[in-house]
């Protein structure tokens, strides 16, 4: 098992959710935390929360989607701990609504910031584990990577790709004893469906031929929302990973999140297309 007190370790997206809550508990196992996101004011008062000093918290505001942000997030975190054991590529978000309606330039904005940046910024710390022949990369990914669900299929298909990256990556960097693990969360309470729906706005308020469609899909998340976790149940995946050294390939939670992907892999196609409203 490995130890996390004294590990340098990069969070994306730190400013609320999975992101704020993988810093605290990582910070109360004895991390060394640089929390990144675009509310620098959120991250400040993190900060400060998790280390009074200074010492051992560093808040870097900026664009994930910036090349020139993403590098002033490595230099950041290089001057001030001398390296980079640990990225946790936290930041996402979610873009719904009928593929037929969803403009081009919004499914490349979601890419852009799910997939192209967290590659981008994965490419500026390999090269410091690489060499260092150690290190650890976790991304935070989703049930959707797995379970593609109507009037989702955009950003689901963001954590599709996410799915394969990671496996590839893993096996990249093995040979340099650079550990690689996907999370994948389920329905969690955070500030995520709130974004969804304001970034989404302008293809699921006049649906159109799909309007009822998406009003039942809209009943039937009110149906399930109860069964939604909390941001600790993720950081503590997060956490056993980091402690683990030889991590499983991938970490799913809370408990309605491995009972999907269960039903995903017990049903066949045609069932399971059934039990998630995909008719086929």
């Amino acid at each position: 098992m490995r130890q996390i007190s004294g590990q340098v370790v990069i969070i994306t997206g730190a400013s609320a959710g999975i992101g704020e809550a993988t810093a605290r508990r990582l910070a109360r196992a004895g991390a060394q935390v640089v929390i990144a996101g675009r509310r620098l004011d959120r991250l400040e008062t993190l900060a400060r929360e998790l280390d009074a000093t200074g010492a051992r918290a560093l808040a870097v505001a900026g664009d994930v989607t910036s090349d020139a942000d993403r590098r002033a997030l490595v230099a950041a975190t290089l001057e001030k701990f001398g390296r980079i054991d640990v990225l946790v590529n936290n930041a996402g978000y979610g873009t719904r609504g009928p593929v037929e309606l969803v403009s081009v330039e919004a499914i490349r904005k979601n890419y852009e910031t799910n997939i192209f940046s967290l590659i981008a910024l994965t490419q500026l710390v390999i090269p410091r584990m690489r060499e260092r022949r150690a290190g650890c990369i976790i991304n935070i990914g989703s049930v959707a990577g797995k379970i593609a669900r109507p009037m989702s299929s955009i950003y689901d298909s963001t954590k599709h790709a996410l799915e394969a990256i990671t496996d590839g990556l893993r096996g990249e960097m093995k040979p340099f004893g650079v550990r690689v693990a996907l999370i994948r969360p389920g329905l969690i309470s955070t500030e995520f469906i709130d974004v969804a729906n304001q970034v989404s706005s302008d293809f699921t308020t006049d649906t159109g031929p799909y309007a009822p469609y998406v009003a039942g899909f809209r009943t039937e998340y009110l149906k399930v929302r109860k069964l939604a976790g909390l941001p600790d149940d993720i950081a503590k995946l997060v956490e056993k990973a980091l402690s683990a050294d030889n991590p499983a390939p991938r970490y799913s939670g809370p408990m309605h999140a491995k009972v999907f992907l269960f039903i995903r892999w017990l049903l066949p196609e045609r069932w399971f297309a059934s039990f998630v409203r995909l008719k086929s």
